[in-house]
């Protein structure tokens, strides 16, 4: 078995080194759009597809695009319940949770392996919008009022605040948006993986805080770019994507407070974030 330094092992080509999971919901065309797009999967990595009771034929597609496996849910169960199946599944020291509107390039992930092994890290690929332009999928504290600002369009107000980006290296943020998130299996355990009390939205806050809180950096990779379609379902008169976003947040905050204040607040409770994130001690 050879070795890269500073990167986890390289497996034998009949191994299983990388998981990827994706959780999908009636999602079959984007499937074939992004999925189709990236190819079946290398030797090495698995490609596991945790369907959330999909009326479209999701898992059916998602075979035939090569997952490795697929788990049909009887019942739509929520996203972080969902992963979480995908997880204890899976078999790969390195583990990808990328939604089915990503499209992944294969030949970065043991680039991003070697990262996120070397800084024990969370890490995700600087995603990018369907024309290229950076996404801010890198965010600063989850505070109620940014959140808002963010959602009416005030999105120049709040780039290096709440909305971040990769620079030019490994660049920490306070949480990433969970589309796309890689991570070393034993790192995702320290801390417990996704909470399912979270059925969809603000699980990926509650993630990546759960993981600074545990010690475990949160970054964007900005040497590696994936394009994601971001099709975000509150922005259509859909009552129910509504109400779970409501449910959410409503857990989100009575779980961090300190969140629905200013950010003089939310510093002092998250000193560790404060200083690596924005460079200053509280």
């Amino acid at each position: 078995m050879s070795e890269i330094p500073g990167a986890i092992p390289l497996m034998q080509a009949s191994e299983v080194w990388c998981s990827l999971i994706t959780v999908t919901y009636n999602s079959s065309a984007t499937l074939i759009e992004f999925w189709g797009s990236a190819g079946r999967p290398p030797a090495g990595v698995e490609w596991i597809v945790v369907d959330n009771a999909s009326s479209d034929g999701s898992a059916d597609v998602a075979r035939s695009l090569g997952a490795t496996v697929v788990i049909e849910q009887s019942s739509n169960v929520g996203f972080s319940a969902s992963n979480n199946a995908g997880l204890a599944a899976s078999r790969g020291r390195f583990v990808g949770f990328v939604n089915p509107d990503v499209l992944v390039d294969y030949d970065d992930l043991l680039t991003l392996s070697m990262i996120a092994a070397d800084e024990q890290a969370i890490v995700s690929p600087q995603l990018l919008n369907a024309d290229r332009t950076l996404q801010p999928n890198g965010r600063g504290y989850p505070l109620l009022f940014d959140k808002i600002r963010n959602r009416l369009g005030k999105a120049e107000k709040l780039t290096g605040r709440y909305l971040l980006f990769g620079e030019t290296a490994p660049t920490n943020v306070c949480w990433l948006m969970g589309a796309s998130i890689f991570g070393e299996r034993d790192v995702i355990e320290s801390f417990g993986a996704w909470d399912d009390h979270f059925f969809l939205y603000y699980e990926d806050k509650d993630f990546c805080l759960r993981a600074w809180k545990k010690g475990v950096p949160v970054m964007v990779i900005p040497k590696i770019q994936w394009t994601h379609g971001w099709a975000r379902e509150t922005t259509t008169a859909n009552a129910t994507p509504w109400k779970r976003e409501l449910a959410s947040l409503s857990k989100f905050y009575v779980r961090y407070p300190e969140f629905l204040f200013n950010r003089a607040i939310a510093a002092r409770a998250h000193k560790v974030i404060d200083s690596a994130v924005f460079g200053v001690t509280v």
